[in-house]
């Protein structure tokens, strides 16, 4: 594979490049996990709702897609298993939650919430440690877009 020199150590790629797989595992996850919400969904208000799931699992296709592309910039090669993916993630596939849309979107939420705090935990490092400020500022127009997604999910709660 021909190496990256876009003025980041080979080592400091390499870190990004692991740090950027966790976050790609957890959006993978998350994704499955709204696809799940988005087919499963029961009650009342499964119409709105099951437009509403499908809205989030579309943006975060994008997301999945545009993690891994940026492990690609980096000179590396993205995880793209389930296997790798469940080694990888924080989160848990395990449903705790019933069926309904507030089942659902709880659920949804915590995980939001979970990526979030891990995101805010990477900006700096990503700047101070590995000297890799595009990688920063890529998760951190994420943790905007997360923000938003789990506004959208918390104001169907209260």
């Amino acid at each position: 594979m021909m190496q990256v020199r876009i003025g980041i150590k080979q080592e400091y790629l390499a870190a990004v490049a692991h740090s950027l797989a966790k976050i790609l595992a957890d959006e993978f996850v998350l994704y499955t996990k709204t696809r799940k919400a988005h087919w499963c969904v029961t009650g009342p208000d499964f119409h709105s709702k099951h437009l509403f799931f499908e809205d989030q699992y579309k943006q975060l296709e994008e997301i999945v897609d545009e993690v891994a592309e940026r492990i690609r910039a980096l000179g590396h090669f993205p995880p793209a298993t389930l296997k790798e993916y469940l080694a990888l993630t924080h989160l848990t596939e395990q449903s705790r939650e019933k069926n309904n849309s507030a089942g659902h979107i709880r659920e949804l939420l915590a995980d939001h919430e979970s990526i979030l705090v891990h995101l805010r935990e990477n900006i700096n490092d990503y700047v101070t440690a590995f000297h890799d400020a595009g990688s920063s500022d890529y998760i951190t127009g994420l943790m905007e877009t997360h923000e938003k997604m789990a506004w959208m999910l918390r104001a169907h709660l209260e």
